[in-house]
């Protein structure tokens, strides 16, 4: 199977390149035009088509999530083990416990706005990646004094993921693991009385007995590191097509109610997350390229919310189109179970900005910086806004 899966294999492409990182979106388009499977050392095959990505969502059998050797709950996990886990963590994410977290985090968000100068440059990049710390830690229950810490774990991160530096990556995980232990060992010291979110995992059970630290590390990293990340990029993204797009900020201003059809569509158009990883468990042909089990595959989401095949025009501003096709969240039985949060932080933050600003636009004399593997959206973004 291994020499005839080298037979059929598609281009090879080096996604760490120059031209592919000064604008991901525009690479990965021109690379599904070409192909349907790309290949390189850095992420494998690379299914690039709408149809292929949910081919591999939907078939967990053929398609494993265990990608790494390290425990990873419930997103690393396949059935029946990912049923239970996911089964307990579902309910932090429900109506009732985000209802109550909504004032709070819309006294963040607001608060935030309104710090920001008025018809002067704004670092939207700077706003977007404090307002998702802030939000997450008011989400975990975790102090302000983890801001600074938990800012400079993301750069590092970053940096050391996409120069896949393997003990740097391993040095970096230990350190953010050892954040969340601290603040476990925090609340088992009061007695684990408290409400917050980081507490009642301390008193979790699965399957009978209470869920072990290494597992609930495991949950809190998976909500914490994509969260951050992710958030703040989904924040710039939405500023941005905004501000170049007066029309449309006017139209929801008017119309608040389009506002969640509108940030899925646009975060459709500019991915927020660029790749996903799957391992192959039985022979499996995909795009004209024939797979064994052990081969791995990434879901490029940047490029399957973009096919021209389901969407026409992946630049068109269409926010009626079917939801089931918008793969923002994945799909599937690993579609991401905070996805209910994400989105009443976006709208949340969408709501007070169309409340507080009048005008926003790009600044005069400063491109926009796209963001570099994992992430998608700018790294930089200079904006002007005029206060209501």
């Amino acid at each position: 199977m291994a020499d005839a899966a080298a037979s059929t294999r598609g281009p090879a492409w080096d996604p760490r390149s120059a031209e592919v990182q000064a604008d991901q979106i525009k690479a990965y388009d021109a690379l599904r035009r070409r192909c349907p499977v790309a290949h390189s050392d850095y992420l494998h095959a690379s299914l690039l088509r709408h149809a292929d990505v949910v081919r591999v969502l939907h078939d967990p059998a053929a398609f494993s999530s265990q990608v790494s050797s390290h425990l990873n709950v419930p997103n690393g996990m396949d059935p029946p083990q990912h049923t239970a886990y996911r089964r307990l963590i579902e309910p932090y994410f429900g109506a009732q416990a985000l209802a109550a977290f909504e004032p709070e985090c819309r006294r963040i968000v607001r608060g935030m706005i309104d710090a920001l100068p008025d018809r002067a440059e704004v670092e939207w990049m700077d706003f977007a990646r404090d307002c998702a710390m802030r939000m997450l830690c008011a989400f975990m229950g975790w102090p302000d004094t983890l801001h600074e810490p938990l800012r400079d774990w993301v750069r590092k991160n970053h940096a050391a993921t996409l120069a896949q530096d393997r003990a740097t990556m391993a040095d970096i995980a230990f350190e953010f693991d050892a954040h969340i232990r601290t603040q476990l060992a925090l609340r088992r010291a009061d007695g684990l009385g408290g409400a917050d979110v980081t507490t009642r995992l301390a008193r979790e059970r699965i399957n009978g007995q209470p869920l072990q630290d290494v597992e609930i590390v495991s949950i809190v990293r998976n909500w914490t590191v994509g969260e951050l990340s992710t958030m703040a990029a989904c924040v710039g993204i939405l500023a941005g097509y905004l501000a170049v797009h007066p029309a449309l900020l006017a139209s929801l201003r008017a119309d608040p109610a389009g506002l969640p059809a509108a940030i899925d569509e646009i975060l459709r158009m500019d991915a927020p997350l660029i790749a996903n990883r799957r391992v192959v468990r039985q022979p499996v042909e995909i795009g004209g390229t024939l797979f064994a089990p052990g081969d791995r595959l990434s879901l490029m989401w940047a490029s399957a919310n973009r096919d021209e095949a389901v969407f026409g025009d992946p630049d068109e501003f269409r926010p009626g189109r079917d939801p089931s096709l918008n793969l923002l969240y994945g799909a599937g039985i690993h579609v991401c179970p905070g996805a209910p949060l994400a989105r009443l932080q976006l709208r949340i933050v969408m709501e007070a900005l169309l409340e507080r600003v009048k005008r926003l636009e790009p600044m005069p004399g400063k491109a926009p910086v796209r963001a570099l593997y994992p992430t998608g959206g700018y790294s930089s973004l200079a904006l002007r806004l005029e206060r209501t």
